[in-house]
């Protein structure tokens, strides 16, 4: 009987985009939407992306393969979101495949830079009322 593959997925939110990560044993390969995530454009928006990677350390990532799918929101908001599900799917991997003190070193390590990796924001976008532009903006009064 084949030995299964060891693999984690895991999911990011931020606003109305979702990022879906695929954990696996592999070769320290990172794909987004079946790219390499070095090719993501801009480039400030590049490193946000990198940002788990870089707090982890490439020596614990090089034996991972991760694919990332995102969809919904805006540029800014999928990067947050893929960022988020980089780093979960990497503390799932350890916490199942690996052992729980080095799962509990990067859940640290993270948390000290970016509560936002580890935990999803929370805010919505109010929806919008009538009598205004907006959910609080309201149309100018005129007395005469």
């Amino acid at each position: 009987m084949s030995q299964t593959p060891q693999s984690v997925q895991t999911f990011g939110r931020k606003k109305c985009a979702v990022a879906i990560a695929h954990c696996k044993s592999g070769s320290g390969l990172i794909k987004l939407n079946g790219s390499p995530l070095e090719l993501v454009k801009p480039e400030i928006l590049r490193y946000k992306a990198f940002e788990p990677v870089l707090i982890i350390g490439r020596e614990r990532m090089k034996n991972l393969d991760i694919r990332l799918r995102v969809r919904g929101g805006g540029h800014v908001a999928q990067i947050y979101a893929i960022r988020q599900a980089l780093a979960k799917a990497v503390i799932a991997y350890y916490q199942k495949y690996v052992d729980e003190q080095s799962k509990q070193q990067i859940k640290e390590a993270l948390l000290t830079y970016d509560r936002t990796l580890l935990v999803a924001d929370p805010r919505r976008m109010e929806p919008k009322k009538f009598g205004g532009r907006g959910a609080r903006a309201r149309f100018q009064k005129s007395y005469r």
